[in-house]
């Protein structure tokens, strides 16, 4: 399923840190806190401003970015975990090269 978001709303998936387990104890994932960073799947094509003109967003599809732990809305396509979030809850891109 193709999702299309609008206006500026940003899909994005949240990227799991690679776990490293000290001393063998495990967390459960109830307990785990939500990661911060996350990839772009999809973008809308802006907001338009006072003067009719629509202002495109700052990031892209496949772009690496950090969000807040509670930011957007969370929905599951295809089995999959995504948020769905405003341009303006984007704290930071970050630059994996």
């Amino acid at each position: 399923m193709k999702v299309k978001p609008l206006y500026d709303r940003i899909l994005v998936q949240r990227i799991e840190p690679k776990e490293t387990v000290r001393g063998g104890i495990i967390i459960p994932d109830t307990a785990k806190e939500k990661p911060l960073e996350a990839k772009v799947i999809a973008v809308g094509e802006g907001k338009y401003d006072d003067n009719g003109k629509r202002v495109p967003l700052d990031v892209k599809a496949k772009d690496h970015v950090l969000i807040g732990k509670y930011s957007g809305t969370e929905i599951k396509i295809d089995d999959e975990d995504y948020v769905i979030i405003r341009e303006d809850e984007v704290l930071a891109v970050i630059d994996t090269k």
